[in-house]
């Protein structure tokens, strides 16, 4: 008895106590209440491209503190790899999407084996033609983050550019 009691009584201090909250869990809401996203678009919103001629437009994303993601090209097949899946709205045709080289990553188990991971800031370079006006350019950006210890569940990340063709 004494110890279903010292139990319960253990189970209500965690629960009073603002349980840390798990890296794929929205902070304020332990226990899976939502999931966070691990890498995050930070610009541009809105870009103006010369209409009818090719144009580059630049997209930067930052990756959690201490976590990493593989890059475009990991160099093992059962890694899940970082992509851009883009829409073409009516008006613009995407001719390429270049993905930054990856940079070396060992876990300290097996400092051997080397991955090609993104971590911290990277830039994506969609190259694009578009016609005059106005076109809301939307994709998602897939990736698997992971920390020394664990690799997440792969996730996808909205992301929507304005751009202007003048």
């Amino acid at each position: 008895m004494k110890f279903l009691a010292g139990l319960v009584a253990f189970v209500a201090l965690l629960a009073g106590s603002g349980a840390q909250t798990l890296p794929w869990e929205t902070p304020g809401q332990p226990g899976g209440g939502g999931t966070q996203q691990l890498v995050h678009f930070l610009y541009p919103q809105q870009v103006t491209l010369p209409a009818e001629k090719p144009g580059t437009v630049e997209l930067h994303f930052r990756i959690n503190e201490g976590l990493h993601i593989n890059s475009h090209a990991p160099r093992q097949k059962s890694l899940i790899k970082t992509e851009l899946i883009e829409a073409e709205p009516e008006g613009v045709k995407i001719a390429a999407v270049d993905f930054p080289a990856g940079s070396d990553y060992a876990f300290e188990a097996d400092p051997t084996e080397k991955l090609s991971v993104y971590s911290g800031e990277f830039v994506l370079r969609l190259h694009m033609t578009v016609e005059r006006g106005d076109h809301l350019v939307s994709g998602q950006l897939r990736y698997q983050a992971c920390d020394n210890h664990t690799c997440f569940p792969p996730r996808n990340l909205p992301v929507s550019v304005d751009v202007v063709g003048k």
